[in-house]
């Protein structure tokens, strides 16, 4: 069966090739190691993993970031970022700056040895956080993440409103990310966010500000787990036949910079971890290039994962997109 072909899709409803806009947002893998190995994962991370971004990358971050006021938004990722040693220094530093920071944090690694200040940490610095809890019960979080994982979430979930994450009227923001335990589409993100807002609330006294709803993407992890169910082929198929160009505009590569932990560049984290090459060939790693708006207008590296992102209401790290 050959590949889907993502750039016919747009040439079929008129749309012509994915270019990007003004870049507003630095998405940073700082590293592979995690202290879960969750098995939708498309960065294949886990604890054996050794792979972390050297402080000479982070600090060209930070340059890059002082060098252009229209970055808003610095996006830490991993892994679990926080085990990466820069990730202190990147977070801080980029506060200092002004600039919102989030961590994509998968919520029990802040139990982890040596990171029991992770917490207050992320407060004082008003880290902005987006935690992985793929349901509001212990059956799927633990099929997916492993056995225990939804009680330590739920420890830290409390830990983190306590100190005023996700807490109605506050400004530390606590975001949740629902993804599907098989091969299926999310549902709606806003009957599912009234579930995981009651469930959590009546059955845990935890609350939240969003959930964001995101599809797995048929890579690494994920597409081995595929593999073996014999599902390839129906859920490339289910992704592709519910191709939505509504979705189209928003889709993150258009004004988000991935940067690898070894500073390679590339237009998204699905494509970070395919390997597949910024698609604009003035530069290849945070040293190849001194001013962002260079990548004005050119055209987003595409494949047929990219149907991950445009199927049903769309998806991004931001959620939902139509």
């Amino acid at each position: 069966m050959p590949a889907p072909d993502f750039a016919a899709a747009l040439g079929a409803h008129g749309l012509g090739r994915l270019r990007r806009a003004s870049p507003t947002t630095l998405q940073v893998n700082v590293g592979k190691r995690c202290n879960q190995a969750c098995h939708h994962c498309h960065v294949d991370a886990g604890p054996r993993r050794t792979e972390v971004m050297t402080d000479a990358v982070a600090e060209r971050i930070v340059t890059l970031l002082e060098g252009h006021p229209s970055i808003e938004l610095l996006d830490v990722t991993g892994g679990a970022p926080e085990l990466a040693p820069c990730f202190r220094m990147l977070v801080s530093r980029a506060r200092r700056l002004g600039r919102r920071v989030i961590d994509r944090c998968n919520l029990t690694v802040l139990l982890e040895p040596g990171q029991e200040d992770l917490a207050s940490f992320l407060a004082a610095h008003g880290v902005e956080i987006v935690a992985s809890l793929p349901c509001y019960g212990p059956e799927n979080v633990d099929a997916q993440r492993g056995q225990g994982v939804f009680e330590r979430s739920i420890r830290v979930l409390r830990l983190l409103n306590g100190l005023g994450f996700g807490v109605p009227g506050s400004a530390l923001r606590l975001d949740l990310v629902y993804n599907p335990v098989g091969p299926h589409l999310p549902p709606l993100a806003q009957q599912l966010e009234a579930d995981y807002r009651r469930r959590l609330s009546d059955g845990y006294g935890v609350t939240f500000h969003r959930l964001l709803t995101i599809t797995n993407m048929p890579i690494n992890r994920f597409a081995e787990q595929l593999a073996r169910w014999g599902e390839s082929e129906r859920y490339m198929a289910l992704l592709v036949n519910h191709f939505n160009p509504a979705t189209v505009d928003g889709l993150m590569c258009r004004t988000l910079l991935s940067i690898g932990y070894d500073g390679r560049l590339y237009d998204c984290d699905f494509n970070q971890m395919l390997e597949l090459p910024l698609g604009w060939h003035g530069a290849r790693t945070v040293w190849d290039v001194d001013d962002l708006t260079a990548l004005d207008g050119a055209a987003v590296a595409t494949g047929p994962h990219c149907f991950g992102c445009t199927a049903g209401a769309g998806s991004s790290c931001g959620g939902a997109l139509a």
